[in-house]
């Protein structure tokens, strides 16, 4: 009997001491699975009040992110200071990246209209010596309008609604009553005054009696033409800063919320506060909290190539500085045609306005105020004044400025598509070893890796897309409207030869190895994608900090991308004269 009872008492024996076992493991590591390791991360990234935090897990927890079996460091209160936090960090790393792009088109804008400004003083300047040192006697009455012109040219620059034309001819028209009382019939400066009928009468008929000959019409044309590139390039950089300075204010959406949380922090409800998520389900979250900002992708595309082309369009044949360099030239050319047709001029003046006080003897035209090297139009004019710099030295600036621009320029064409891969670089994700998938820790991630855009979030496992951000929709119709006026105001744009010194990058349908776990495949919208093995290349931005003063290191924010093939170094040895222009963009360039 007792033989027959030792089975069964060893059978219950082994019951009990196994579930002993099991009891005592479960105890040991509930109390080695404690949340000191969540605590300390909780209090380091400043997520929220330290107390929200239990000291050890729960095994009855209600969460609505970080939901799993077993004892867990999070409660209701911590998913939502979680919530909180990954929301400010994203924008924050967002802001990273949008903040160098949009201080790279603000700074060149500044330093784009300092350099506008500059040719216009110069130019003016130049205009006022010819007047000073060969009509002495126009040049205290034609100050006024000169600076008026110049004003105006100024302010079309800058993108106010004026006319180049009409300045130019109004100019000529304020000028015509003064070149004919003081070089065409001097001995009767004396009667008529600024506000005579005599004067209003030769202002209003100076384009039918045409006393310039067509060097106005001309000045015209040649400015309005030159300075229209550089005016809609001003307009375009001043378009791009609104652009980024509205995607700085993006929304995020309650599934990408989710989403984040559900990444970044629902490993640490588990202890495991060092496990990076894999880089697919990184990009599956990015791109689709980010899908309307991909939508960006193309219209910024044409915008970074009308940049381009308006650029070559301004300074491919130094055609803004030469227009402006010319203006001394057109006005000098246009008095002396006035002097050499002054009978023809001061006939058709008196058949109109009434006769000339005082005629002019023998009707011959006066003498002009130039030496005789200046007479014919074929003659050089007369130089600088030596402490200006030559016409020369402005054009390779100029250039260099410009040639710089878009060098930066290319590296961010692809910005809006690339941004979720920048995001998703780095110490932030691992791409390969163990990593977090959103549920558990595995070797790779087996989930399939979405393209960029609303179309293709259709497929994204981890994020879903109701609807595009209506703040966006509006941006990308803004831009798209801008990119279609542009083009319709300079037809001829994509016809600009480039510099042939620029030189090339890689083209800009490169295609690189890459398959569809790398998030490469087509969104299904008919739009291009960007790899990411394209995007980690020269068209990656650098990612700075904001306020600081290099790219560094920050846990709270991606690490800085680096771009392959370092830009040529930037020699600023040009004249003293632009010494102050240069270094303050410079500086600027250093602080950001």
């Amino acid at each position: 009997m007792s033989r027959g009872m030792c089975p069964r008492v060893n059978s219950c024996g082994s019951v009990w001491i196994l579930s002993a076992l099991i009891f005592a493991v479960n105890v040991i590591d509930v109390d080695a699975y404690s949340c000191h390791e969540v605590r300390t991360a909780f209090q380091l990234r400043q997520v929220g009040p330290l107390h929200r935090v239990p000291e050890t897990p729960g095994t009855d927890v209600d969460l609505l992110i970080c939901k799993h079996q077993g004892p867990s460091c999070c409660t209701r209160k911590m998913e939502e200071s979680y919530q909180f936090a990954v929301k400010r960090e994203t924008l924050h790393n967002i802001h990273s990246y949008s903040y160098e792009l949009e201080h790279l088109i603000s700074g060149h804008s500044d330093a784009f209209q300092d350099m506008f400004q500059y040719l216009l003083s110069f130019s003016q300047g130049h205009l006022s010596s010819l007047l000073e040192g060969t009509y002495s006697s126009l040049s205290r009455q034609t100050l006024p309008h000169v600076n008026q012109l110049f004003s105006s040219l100024s302010l079309y620059l800058r993108g106010a609604n004026v006319s180049v034309e009409a300045a130019v001819h109004q100019f000529y028209n304020n000028l015509f009553p003064l070149v004919y009382t003081r070089l065409i019939n001097p001995g009767i400066e004396g009667s008529m005054t600024a506000g005579s009928e005599m004067g209003d009468c030769l202002r209003m008929i100076r384009q039918d009696v045409n006393p310039f000959g067509p060097h106005p019409a001309v000045m015209a044309q040649e400015l309005a033409g030159a300075l229209g590139a550089g005016r809609q390039l001003g307009l375009a950089l001043e378009e791009g800063v609104e652009v980024m300075n509205a995607t700085e204010h993006i929304s995020l959406s309650k599934e990408c919320m989710k989403g984040l949380v559900k990444m970044v922090y629902c490993s640490h409800c588990r202890g495991l506060t060092l496990i990076k998520p894999c880089v697919g389900y990184c990009l599956n979250v990015m791109r689709g909290c980010l899908a309307s900002v991909s939508e960006l992708d193309q219209p910024w595309r044409r915008y970074t190539s009308l940049l381009e082309q308006l650029t070559h369009a301004m300074a491919g044949h130094h055609s803004l500085e030469l227009a402006l360099l010319e203006v001394r030239g057109r006005v000098h050319k246009a008095l002396l045609y006035a002097q050499l047709h002054g009978p023809l001029i001061t006939a058709t003046v008196d058949k109109v306005c009434g006769l000339t006080t005082v005629e002019p003897a023998g009707m011959q035209p006066t003498s002009p105020e130039v030496t005789t090297s200046t007479v014919t139009s074929s003659s050089p004019l007369p130089s600088a004044a030596p402490s200006q710099p030559l016409p020369e030295q402005w054009q390779r600036q100029l250039s260099h400025l410009m040639r710089e621009f878009l060098m930066y320029l290319q590296r961010y064409k692809s910005f809006f598509a690339a941004l979720p891969e920048m995001l998703c670089e780095g110490e932030n994700v691992v791409d390969d070893s163990t990593c977090w998938s959103g549920d558990d820790v595995v070797e790779s991630y087996s989930g399939r890796v979405v393209g960029n855009g609303l179309h293709a979030q259709r497929q994204n496992p981890e994020v879903k897309v109701r609807s595009v951000d209506p703040s966006l929709a509006e941006v990308k119709e803004r831009l798209d409207r801008f990119n279609q006026e542009t083009q319709e105001r300079f037809p001829k744009l994509d016809q600009v030869d480039d510099w042939d010194e620029l030189g090339s990058g890689k083209s800009e349908g490169s295609s690189t190895g890459c398959d569809d776990e790398d998030g490469c495949q087509a969104s299904g919208d008919g739009e291009e994608n960007i790899s990411h093995t394209e995007a980690a290349s020269e068209r990656r931005p650098v990612g700075r900090q904001p306020g600081g003063d290099s790219p560094h290191e920050n846990p709270s924010r991606p690490p800085s991308v680096k771009v392959r093939g370092g830009s040529p170094s930037a020699s600023w040895a040009r004249p003293w004269s632009l010494a102050l222009l240069s270094a303050a963009l410079c500086l600027q360039w250093t602080l950001f």
